[in-house]
């Protein structure tokens, strides 16, 4: 689901034309940064809260904090270059038919607006649902905006689309393919637009690493205690997450930007900023990040690995790290962190789940603790650190997730949610199987072959 692989020569020859770009140094990130003495946090009607009021909220939320949050969130916002929101409510949401029942509920009650986002939309029975809504929403007066990848839906007839067009549904084909389509600017086929946002009436906002697809019309049988009688019972593990407050607006904004930068028509006359109260007590940081940026989701994963004092958990759906990456890995656990990695024991991209094998014999040798996934496919990319920092979003730990796509990332620092995220990450545990060193000696040579031949495409996988 990553990629249409039936592009993968067409992007390929773009990966040679392209393949100067590179990743920054960041080996001494949090060395290098000289943060403000206190991080900023934007209030309910967007306005910078003063810094002795922040600096006691901050003592008010960590005092017993592993992280020195004041420095980890003054750092993070150098590299991420966006400030801290507060009052914020924040539901978790688990596998598709969780995640679909409460994005369908929020489209069904919207007023004014939606602006759709996504990777991948199948026509398939869940994409016609969604379609379906979509197009009565609109007709019912209500402003439909949908961005979605021309790689990630190559398979898709564009008939489906048509059907949406035609019933006054606002759509843009980002980065099409066929150069004839582009509007005036540059054909860059290889960079990806792999975010899956929805947002509601400018009041509630939805991403993570669910896409519009039959795929997830199934649960994973997560926080089951159901033996499943066969595979075709089990759906994927993803996660996703809701949220309410001033944030969604910094997800507005982001997706005002992807449309705008696509040489789109004018979005038409809707009330996308609508005044937003406090919902809740979480601080989140929406990061994002696209080809030819700041890399500001990459610097702030990086930054949170080299920071870490306790642990670092992480979930990922695409596995295949850069150098650097690996690196801050096995740096952490050599210093004492508890390194734990759950990744997909099973994988709808083969390429993808060999090339990411060929980092496992490093991380173990470090003391980093990797897990794989039982029977369902794993599609989540989340992380928590030190039962303090966390993160949900579409970014997979992998260079193109960090170099070539579009990504977006929700940062929260709060020990409850983390507390959530990290019960979460057990119950991963309980249904996965650990990769020792022992075991990871004795797998067959036709692994290691695939994980040989897999290596030449990491950039682009």
């Amino acid at each position: 689901m990553k990629t249409r692989y039936a592009c993968l020569p067409l992007i390929a020859l773009c990966w040679i034309l392209t393949a100067c770009a590179a990743l920054p140094d960041v080996k001494n990130l949090s060395a290098t940064l000289e943060p403000h003495a206190t991080p900023s946090v934007s209030g309910g009607v967007g306005a910078i809260v003063p810094a002795a009021n922040t600096r006691a909220l901050l003592a008010k939320r960590w005092p017993k904090s592993v992280l020195d949050m004041k420095t980890q969130a003054a750092l993070e916002e150098e590299v991420a270059g966006v400030p801290l929101i507060k009052g914020n409510k924040l539901t978790l949401l688990f596998d598709g038919p969780q995640t679909m029942t409460e994005m369908l509920k929020a489209i069904a009650a919207a007023k004014s607006g939606i602006n759709l986002e996504t990777y991948i939309f199948d026509q398939d029975v869940l994409g016609l649902k969604f379609a379906d809504m979509l197009i009565a929403k609109q007709q019912a007066g209500v402003t439909v905006n949908i961005i979605y990848d021309s790689v990630g839906t190559l398979d898709v007839p564009q008939a489906f689309f048509e059907r949406m067009r035609a019933a006054g549904i606002h759509l843009v084909a980002f980065n099409p393919v066929n150069p004839a389509k582009l509007r005036g600017e540059a054909w860059k086929v290889n960079h990806r637009d792999h975010r899956k946002v929805l947002i509601v009436d400018g009041k509630i906002a939805f991403t993570g690493g669910v896409n519009i697809s039959d795929t997830y019309s199934k649960s994973s049988l997560f926080r089951s205690h159901a033996k499943p009688a066969n595979k075709a019972q089990v759906g994927w593990r993803d996660t996703h997450i809701k949220v309410e407050g001033p944030a969604v607006a910094a997800f507005q904004w982001l997706f005002i930007r992807t449309w705008t930068g696509q040489d789109a028509a004018d979005l038409p006359d809707a009330e996308y900023f609508p005044p937003l109260a406090e919902m809740g007590d979480k601080l989140v940081r929406v990061v994002a990040s696209e080809p030819g940026g700041a890399f500001e989701i990459y610097k702030t994963y990086i930054l949170a690995f080299q920071q870490a004092k306790k642990s670092i958990k992480i979930t990922s759906a695409y596995f295949v790290p850069d150098e650097q990456t690996v690196a801050a890995l096995e740096a952490a656990a050599r210093r004492g962190v508890d390194v734990k990695i759950v990744l997909p024991g099973v994988s709808d991209s083969g390429l993808v789940f060999y090339a990411g094998h060929a980092f496992y014999q490093r991380l173990l040798d470090s003391g980093v603790r990797i897990f794989q996934l039982k029977l369902a496919v794993l599609h989540a990319k989340t992380a928590v650190i030190d039962g303090v920092w966390s993160t949900i979003g579409s970014t997979n730990i992998d260079t193109r997730s960090f170099l070539l796509n579009s990504e977006l990332n929700v940062v929260v620092l709060d020990p409850a949610f983390a507390k959530d995220m990290e019960n979460a990450f057990l119950e991963d545990l309980r249904d996965s199987t650990e990769i020792t060193r022992e075991t990871w000696a004795k797998r067959p040579f036709t692994d290691r072959f695939k994980e040989w031949a897999s290596g030449f495409m990491d950039y682009l996988l």
